[in-house]
C-alpha cells in the first residue's frame, strides 16, 4: 500500500502539472471505487483552475479556485499515471489541463477512492477531523507523544500506527524508524523515557524523508506519476529482512500480528 513517503512523492510530481492550470476535462469513467464518487465532482471541477496540491497523512489534495479540494486516496494500487500514450483498462478519472496535459487515476484494485470537500473546513472532513499531528509538522514531538503516550499500556508500534496519535505512518516506515531509534516495537509505549522519545522522533523525521528523497518505496504496483519506481527498499534495515543480519550483529527477525508483519533485531532495539 502506498505510505505517507509515496503519496508526498505523487504529489510533487503532480505539482508542475497542474498547478496554476485550468481544468477543461475531468471525467469518472465509473461510479465507484471503495467508495461512491461523488456526482457532482465533474461539474464543480471542470473549468477550475488548480492553486495548490498537498497531502494530509496518506490523502493527496488539489485545491481550486471554486474553493473546492479534491481528495484522493491512492488504497493499494492506485497511481497517477502523466501523459499516458494510451488508455489503460483501469484508468477511472481523466483528467485534461489548458495547458495541453492528460492525467488519469489508474487503480486496479479499486481499493483508492476520490471525494470532493470545501477547501475552508478541510479540518472538519470526517476522515481528518480525528487525526493527529503530521509526522513532519512541527506539532510532532517528544514532548507531544511523552503527553499522548502517558499511562498508555499498548506496544509503542501500535500507537506510532494509530492515526489519532500521529497521521500518516504505516508499517513499512514504523518498522524503519523503530529501529534506527533502537526501541523495540512491543515496548510498553507508556514506559519510554523522554529523551528516546526524543530520538525516535529524529528517527520518524530522518527516515520519512529519506523515503521521500528515495522516491518512496516500491511495493507491489506502486509507482511515480511519470512512472519511475521508488527505490527506498534497498535502504530497508530491517523490514523484509526476516534472518538477515543486523549491523549491530543480531538478526532480523520477523513477526505476524493482525495479518500485519513487524520487523525488528532483539539485539539492538530494546
Amino acid at each position: 500500500m502506498p505510505e505517507l513517503p509515496e503519496v508526498e512523492t505523487t504529489v510533487r510530481g503532480l505539482t508542475p502539472v497542474l498547478s496554476g492550470q485550468r481544468l477543461t476535462l475531468v471525467e469518472p469513467r465509473r461510479a465507484d471505487l471503495r467508495k461512491v464518487i461523488p456526482v457532482d465532482l465533474r461539474q464543480r471541477l471542470t473549468g477550475a483552475t488548480v492553486k495548490t496540491l498537498g497531502r494530509r497523512a496518506k490523502y493527496g489534495m488539489i485545491d481550486t479556485d471554486r474553493g473546492d479540494t479534491l481528495i484522493f486516496h491512492l488504497g493499494m494500487s492506485g497511481r497517477w499515471r502523466v501523459d499516458p500514450d494510451e488508455e489503460e483498462k483501469h484508468d477511472h478519472l481523466v483528467i485534461e489541463t489548458e495547458g495541453g496535459r492528460r492525467l488519469a487515476l489508474n487503480d486496479p484494485r479499486r481499493f483508492g477512492f476520490l471525494d470532493i470537500w470545501r477547501s475552508d473546513s478541510l479540518a472538519d472532513y470526517p476522515p481528518f477531523a480525528a487525526m493527529g499531528p503530521e509526522p513532519l509538522g512541527p506539532d510532532f514531538t517528544g514532548l507531544y507523544l511523552d503527553s499522548v503516550l502517558e499511562g498508555r499500556a499498548a506496544p509503542i508500534k501500535a500507537m506510532l500506527l494509530d492515526q489519532r496519535i500521529v497521521a500518516g505512518l504505516g508499517n513499512i516506515y514504523v518498522c524503519e524508524a523503530l529501529h534506527v531509534a533502537g526501541i523495540a516495537p512491543s515496548r510498553a509505549a507508556g514506559q519510554i523515557a523522554r529523551a528516546r522519545l526524543d530520538r525516535l522522533v529524529i528517527a520518524v523525521h530522518d527516515v520519512l524523508l529519506a523515503a521521500i528523497e528515495a522516491g518512496g518505496s516500491t511495493l507491489r504496483d506502486f509507482a511515480h506519476p511519470d512512472g519511475q519506481l521508488g527505490y527506498f527498499s534497498k535502504q530497508f534495515l530491517v523490514y523484509g529482512r526476516e534472518g538477515e543480519p543486523c549491523g549491530c550483529g543480531g538478526a532480523v527477525k520477523r513477526r505476524t500480528e493482525s495479518g500485519r508483519s513487524t520487523f525488528w533485531c532483539p539485539r539492538c532495539q530494546r
